[in-house]
């Protein structure tokens, strides 16, 4: 049998994955890295993570989140959200973790996970592009600087959960 703590652990580390990888689709990922994190600390009574932690994390989720909207009220192009680029991106992801893991330990494990969806996700959409056989709708530029808001949204992310984790572990 399981203990409660151990799957409580376990539903920790799947939800801080989530959030990294939804940061990838404009879903709130930093809010919910926050969020479990709060969470952990409420049950975990506040022992390793203090509410600084939590403040520094909070504050971090509303300037990307609001640097994020910004730029899309902006014109920052937005693709939509679909089922097929979900999975596949995730698939992308995961293969990452488990590829960079043995080389690079827990810091390959988080990163690989968003590196490669990112990656896969931009392969994605210059496949979508290159199909498009009028005029473009979509400028390489634009998905280029939709790649780089999401890179900038996935860095602050994984920065959101070392930070969380280095004081859980130390």
């Amino acid at each position: 049998m399981f203990s409660v703590s151990s799957i409580a652990l376990t539903v920790f580390f799947l939800v801080l994955f989530a959030g990294i990888h939804l940061t990838l689709f404009d879903l709130l990922g930093t809010f919910i890295i926050f969020l479990d994190v709060l969470l952990y600390a409420l049950f975990s009574g506040f022992d390793r993570i203090g509410w600084q932690i939590i403040l520094f994390l909070f504050f971090t989720a509303i300037i990307v989140e609001a640097i994020d909207f910004f730029l899309v009220v902006k014109g920052a192009y937005q693709p939509a959200l679909k089922k097929r680029t979900f999975l596949i991106t995730l698939t992308g992801a995961f293969a990452g973790a488990f590829i960079l893991a043995p080389f690079f330990g827990g810091v390959g494990m988080w990163g690989g996970f968003f590196l490669c969806g990112f990656l896969t996700m931009m392969a994605l959409e210059f496949a979508k592009k290159k199909k498009q056989r009028s005029r473009p709708l979509v400028s390489s530029r634009a998905i280029f600087t939709m790649g780089l808001r999401k890179l900038f949204k996935g860095v602050m992310a994984l920065i959101m959960i070392a930070v969380s984790l280095s004081n859980i572990y130390s």
